[in-house]
């Protein structure tokens, strides 16, 4: 009798199997910017983008200075079209490349 009320039932064992996929399957999709588009999987770990003022990054002969003295050649391969028009810095957040640019997702440039 003792071990027929140590038994799980199907609904347990069921709930069981369910949170521990879920648990263990990471997500395949990036984090969304404040205005609902996807930063690309590139750019970001679900944490390293976030979207910046306008006073944050400037415009120079040598390409978009970063408010923490990096600069981002308009050539780099680093540089991605903004789809709401706004600056959107992704950067390292830890180690050796903490505030290194990853991507910088600039709006389209003023003639």
């Amino acid at each position: 009798m003792l071990f027929k009320q140590m038994m799980p039932t199907r609904a347990s064992v069921r709930a069981a199997f369910l949170l521990t996929t879920v648990s263990v399957v990471p997500a395949a999709s990036a984090h969304e910017a404040p205005k609902g588009w996807a930063y690309p999987l590139s750019c970001c770990s679900n944490f390293d983008c976030k979207p910046v003022s306008n006073g944050s990054v400037s415009e120079r002969p040598e390409g978009y200075v970063i408010s923490t003295g990096e600069v981002v050649a308009y050539n780099d391969k680093r540089i991605r079209n903004s789809p709401d028009g706004e600056f959107h810095w992704c950067a390292h957040q830890s180690g050796l490349d903490a505030g290194r640019t990853i991507c910088l997702f600039v709006p389209p440039r003023g003639f």
